[in-house]
């Protein structure tokens, strides 16, 4: 397995290092990794704390945006700098599983024998640790967006995803895609298949995204697509050094 694993954070200080801790053990079957955290303008202590976290973890890499850009354009970012051919997306929270990486690879590659278009395997929370109303908010945008898009897959919301590096690039770049990833994939050729996966309660930090701001942005995109182009961002962007 070589792999990149892309973490976008925004003010997630207390989260930093558990998870950091907890990908680099899930790791270590692997044949070559990196873990890629994108620093999306933070305002708390995250900088520090990775900075302080590179002079320890050697497979770590930083990158911080100058501005908050959200979370698609630190995705994005991430994987625009990896250097290996599968990328691991995990949500910087805590609530990904990191265990469930290799499982989800190791699909993947065996899926691809008899699927070779197969491109991304989606982690799927089919049993969620998250308030009524965000289950509920999430329910209903789901069925939404399947309904119109026929994209098939049960939870696009989950950040744990396993997909090509090559496949992600080629695809069209817009404010939000990270919740269209599947439809974007099947309307390029290439399949997806959803697979349960651990989540966990938020256990530190409160979220960064409200209900009501994911569901005017997914109505906007849905109708919106055609406007792709000029939704692309010019991003401020530096590695922080070991």
């Amino acid at each position: 397995m070589k792999i990149s694993v892309v973490v976008p954070v925004h003010n997630e200080a207390d989260n930093i290092i558990p998870l950091i801790n907890e990908i680099v053990d899930a790791m270590a079957v692997a044949e070559q990794y990196e873990i890629i955290y994108v620093d999306d303008g933070s305002s708390d202590a995250t900088e520090t704390i990775l900075q302080q976290a590179l002079q320890h973890v050697k497979n770590l890499r930083v990158i911080k945006h100058q501005h908050s850009y959200g979370q698609s354009t630190a995705i994005y970012t991430g994987i625009k700098a990896s250097r290996y051919p599968w990328i691991a997306t995990l949500d910087g929270d805590g609530q990904n599983d990191p265990s469930d990486i290799p499982s989800l690879y190791n699909m993947l590659i065996e899926k691809q024998k008899t699927t070779p278009n197969l491109w991304m395997v989606a982690g799927w929370r089919d049993k969620r640790h998250d308030s009524h109303w965000r289950l509920l908010s999430s329910k209903v945008a789901n069925t939404v967006r399947s309904s119109l898009l026929g994209d098939n897959t049960p939870d696009t919301g989950c950040g744990l995803k396993i997909f090509s590096r090559e496949g992600f690039l080629s695809l069209p770049y817009f404010d939000h895609m990270h919740r269209f990833l599947p439809a974007l994939v099947l309307r390029a050729g290439g399949q997806v298949i959803s697979e349960p996966v651990n989540h966990r309660a938020r256990t530190r930090g409160q979220s960064k995204y409200g209900t009501l701001d994911r569901l005017w942005a997914g109505v906007t995109d849905l109708l919106g697509v055609i406007w792709l182009q000029k939704r692309a961002r010019i991003v401020e962007a530096k590695e922080l050094e070991h």
